[in-house]
């Protein structure tokens, strides 16, 4: 059973990965890879997705699901060397890569209120 979990924080990455890299990359950064098995030792760490492009071969989405950025922050803090070890050794499957940023989910009836009219 899924914990619905609300108000998490969000941190995102794009890749560019070669044909011939595609099934190395995906077991290393799939939910069950390397960089997943590094999170989960925060207890505060909930999941991650990877996403593959449907349009354009070769280009991927991570999506890393926090209980808040403040946890993501320690965690980073904590698990410097870990983290810059293993993105080190993953460095070679990518062509290239980016950080798209964080992303702060907006409470249940924020995401929508409508401008009231205007005078004219």
């Amino acid at each position: 059973m899924y914990e619905i979990v609300r108000n998490t924080y969000t941190y995102l990455w794009e890749f560019e990965v070669s044909p011939e890299l595609v099934v190395d990359f995906e077991q290393h950064y799939g939910p069950a890879g390397p960089w997943a098995q590094l999170f989960s030792r925060s207890p505060d760490y909930i999941e991650t997705l990877l996403l593959k492009d449907n349009a354009v071969p070769g280009r991927y989405l991570t999506v890393d699901r926090w209980r808040s950025e403040e946890a993501y922050l320690t965690f980073k803090s904590a698990f410097a060397a870990q983290y810059a070890q293993l993105d080190n050794e993953c460095e070679q499957l990518t062509v290239g890569e980016r950080s798209l940023g964080g992303f702060s989910e907006l409470p249940p009836g924020d995401s929508f209120k409508p401008n009231p009219p205007h005078d004219t």
